[in-house]
């Protein structure tokens, strides 16, 4: 393993010589280190989120009041679609996929990632492909409007919008799958001497296992569209009950990809929390093994409760059994992480910048998604709840408050490494109180509509729940313009200049590359180690 290692150092300091660095455009069309492309995932996800914010804010504005303001409910739908599908396969994914690439390499001690050029590739797929979801708003029909599940029978009556949507997320999930198989070949075949599997920082386990679940659920969904895509133009029946097909099979086959999904989101999350935590409270993370554990049974469970999304389509009373059991003891891995986080802190010498705030925030946030998760795995509340604004609450507090205020620490966390610059740490502040309070006052209401029977992707709405949804539309746009001022006054000043950063930023916290696992690393990578 060291010749591979110093190979690879040694390949990389070659190509520093051999070749001149391409500037311009050029430099970022044929990237190949893993930097620039961390960079682009991440500029990519930033802009994404901003689509996906603006077509979430098109809702809130038609749902403010009772009646059908500015569209008519099919574009209504075509929105929320699209929302969905921008937010999830263009924010969030990709956005990890940035900081993976950015952080990983630096923290095991590897010169770059293992295939630089397929690395460049599976970023380069995703513009075309955010491209063709976007397009679909264009086409004869518009948009899809069967949901970002895409349920069949619906998708198969939908217009040519679907097709492009089908395409799109296929590029999508072989762009995912790329970056994946990238990952793990560079965490399992490229650290440095001395960094063993249990000696990893936690975020680069939690990429390890999140990157296998991406391998083994793209190709399911990749499935479920395909048939789609057939019972759409080439006479078959999948899902055509007529033709002896059926619709519910779409649903076990999408959930089998969408419920590790959810876990594809939040377990990179978990794994930054687990670095800015321990660097702030200064002292090792509590419980490093047990963290590991947790997050390798959380996916593997992660692959036995997808039918809980399908407690109303008539499974037998035996199946709703399993399936609530199973989804409840993915709690329990779920809360040693929180309790082994909160532990961290305790009789930890803390301070409050904005990494650490971002990451508290996350741990308040997350916890109460969990809870009303926890609520919604018990079958006969979630047939009451099925597809009202509870489960919209539950979800966007486990991803929007999840892995969205994550992704906020790790960027305020790593900025100063990333661009040599020190965020304005008042602007931050702002950011994080300005982001937390709007995101409650948007979502927490929406308990209550769900509670009072208000179904999810309605255009409109009785006169009973007009205040609750004017309360939620309010801290909708204030939200919104909380990630404007984070862009135009945190983020680009950051990378245009401001305070230069010092070695080590966080003072009393370790370097930047990581946080002390426990047991305690005995290399520090300043240097490629010599190899006898």
């Amino acid at each position: 393993m060291s010749a591979v290692i110093d190979h690879a150092h040694g390949h990389a300091g070659h190509d520093d010589h051999a070749h001149d660095h391409p500037h311009g455009w050029q430099r970022w069309l044929f990237a190949t280190n893993h930097k620039d492309i961390g960079t682009l995932y991440l500029f990519f996800s930033l802009a994404m989120l901003m689509e996906g914010g603006v077509l979430a804010l098109a809702l809130r504005t038609e749902l403010w009041q009772p009646g059908l303001q500015f569209v008519n409910p099919e574009l209504f739908n075509q929105f929320t679609t699209m929302h969905g599908l921008i937010m999830v396969f263009g924010a969030i994914m990709p956005a990890f996929v940035g900081f993976a690439n950015w952080q990983v390499p630096l923290m095991i001690g590897a010169g770059d990632m293992a295939f630089a050029r397929m690395n460049n590739f599976s970023f380069w797929l995703l513009p075309p492909a955010a491209i063709l979801l976007t397009a679909s708003f264009f086409v004869p029909g518009g948009a899809t409007a069967a949901g970002w599940t895409l349920y069949a029978p619906l998708s198969v009556q939908m217009g040519p919008g679907m097709d492009l949507a089908i395409f799109a997320v296929h590029i999508m999930g072989a762009s995912s799958i790329m970056g994946s198989i990238n990952i793990i070949v560079t965490i399992l075949n490229m650290r440095a001497p001395g960094m063993t599997l249990m000696k990893m920082p936690m975020f680069v386990w939690t990429w390890l296992i999140t990157a296998y679940l991406l391998i083994a659920v793209m190709p399911v969904l990749a499935g479920a569209i395909t048939m789609v895509l057939t019972d759409r133009h080439f006479g078959t029946s999948f899902f055509n009950a007529a033709g002896g097909g059926d619709p519910v099979m779409y649903q076990h086959i999408f959930w089998f990809f969408g419920h590790p999904e959810v876990y594809i989101m939040i377990l990179p999350a978990f794994g930054i929390i687990s670095q800015i935590i321990p660097a702030f409270a200064r002292k090792p993370l509590f419980g490093y093994a047990s963290m590991v554990y947790a997050t390798s049974s959380i996916a593997i469970l992660s692959f036995m409760v997808w039918a809980h999304h399908m407690f109303t389509t008539g499974m037998p009373v035996t199946g709703q059994l399993f399936f609530m059991y199973a989804t409840m003891l993915i709690a329990i891995p779920t809360g040693v992480k929180v309790f082994n986080w909160i532990a961290t802190m305790w009789q930890g010498s803390m301070s409050f910048e904005t990494p650490m705030l971002f990451a508290v925030g996350f741990i308040f946030v997350f916890t109460m998604g969990g809870l009303t998760g926890v609520i919604l795995a018990v079958t006969p509340i979630d047939i009451q709840l099925q597809d009202t604004y509870y489960v919209v609450a539950h979800f966007h507090y486990v991803l929007v408050a999840g892995s969205l205020f994550a992704l906020f620490a790790g960027f305020y966390y790593w900025a100063p490494k990333w661009t040599g610059h020190m965020y304005n740490e008042g602007r931050g502040k702002i950011h994080f109180w300005s982001s937390l309070i709007s995101f409650n006052v948007t979502f927490f209401p929406m308990h209550f509509l769900g509670l009072a029977g208000m179904p999810r992707r309605y255009a409109d709405y009785p006169m009973q729940f007009t205040d609750f949804h004017q309360i939620a539309t309010v801290g909708a746009f204030w939200f919104g313009l909380s990630q404007v001022y984070f862009l135009f006054f945190v983020v680009i000043p950051c990378i245009r200049g401001g305070a230069k950063a010092a070695d080590k930023p966080w003072d009393g916290a370790e370097g930047l590359e990581w946080t002390i696992p426990s047991p305690a690393p005995f290399h520090t990578f300043e240097t490629p180690p010599v190899v006898k």
